[in-house]
């Protein structure tokens, strides 16, 4: 299975305003296949405290434990050369197959006040897969890799005004 770049989105929400637009938005970018959710969780939190929460993935139980055995490669490759690569596979792909984010999900809850919601999304891009493929292939390699937000641009005049 090819695997493309994954995005870390972290969202907060005031209140429980939810009417099905971001569901919609992501349903039809998965149907389109231009992203896949690795993993998606979002807790809510009433005005008493309560929690609601939602878990889901498009990934098989085989397909996260590759990405498991992929992500603790590169991990123990980073800790300990090609010995560690061995172990984080094998790390990787236990915790892939089998881990429950039930601890996540209820330190997530624990760190939103009440009347908000909060959600984190793991997003594969797959549409960027046959462009990776094609810098590969061309020689290519990347030298930075970052996301440009509008904000980013009002700090810069910001700065600049400064």
């Amino acid at each position: 299975m090819t695997f493309g770049p994954v995005q870390v989105l972290v969202l907060g929400f005031e209140g429980n305003n939810f009417q099905g637009k971001i569901l919609a938005e992501l349903t039809r970018l998965r149907e389109a296949d231009i992203v896949r959710l690795v993993d998606l969780v979002v807790v809510v939190k009433d005005e008493d405290g309560d929690l609601a929460r939602l878990q889901t993935s498009d990934l098989s139980a085989g397909e996260s434990a590759e990405l498991g055995a992929i992500a603790g490669a590169l991990i123990g490759f980073g800790a300990d050369g090609t010995e560690g690569a061995e172990v984080g596979a094998e790390v990787g792909a236990d915790l892939g197959a089998t881990t429950s984010l039930d601890d996540e999900i209820w330190y997530a809850a624990d760190a939103i006040p009440p009347g908000t919601a909060a959600a984190v999304a793991l997003i594969e891009h797959r549409w960027a897969i046959p462009l990776r493929d094609a810098i590969v292939e061309a020689g290519g390699f990347t030298l930075e890799d970052t996301w440009l937000h509008p904000e980013d641009l009002i700090a810069l005049g910001v700065a600049v005004a400064d």
